[in-house]
């Protein structure tokens, strides 16, 4: 079963893509051409019917970068759930504040490096 991608999300792909938020295209400019460790990132990947900000197939790493309304009872429900969803798969998530990323983007490239590199030396937080 193809899990990556569907046709179905294409549409909402692209437009997220389309609309991306200030914080993510600040940090979408530091992963993108193999900046961050020679990685390759995604954005707006497709796994099943959720869509991840940024995706690193290589250390299947997914990266989140949530603004306020993910705070929200209803949303927080759902990220939980899709958070669920991607660990089922083994992929590892990482979620960041738009706060963080427009304030610390450093600091959130730091944490991210060492995530990837030193795993036993990060701890698994909801929110960095």
């Amino acid at each position: 079963m193809k899990l990556i991608n569907l046709h179905s999300t294409k549409g909402k792909r692209l437009e997220l893509r389309k609309e991306q938020t200030v914080a993510e295209r600040k940090l979408w400019s530091r992963l993108r051409n193999k900046r961050l460790l020679g990685l390759k990132f995604y954005r707006q990947s497709g796994f099943g019917h959720y869509i991840a900000d940024f995706y690193c197939p290589e250390k299947l790493l997914v990266i989140e970068v949530d603004g306020s309304q993910h705070f929200e009872k209803e949303k927080a429900e759902y990220d939980t759930q899709r958070t669920a969803f991607f660990k089922e798969h083994d992929i590892r998530v990482l979620r960041f504040t738009n706060y963080n990323v427009l304030t610390n983007l450093d600091g959130v490239m730091e944490y991210i490096r060492i995530f990837i590199e030193e795993p036993e030396n990060v701890m698994d937080f909801e929110y960095i």
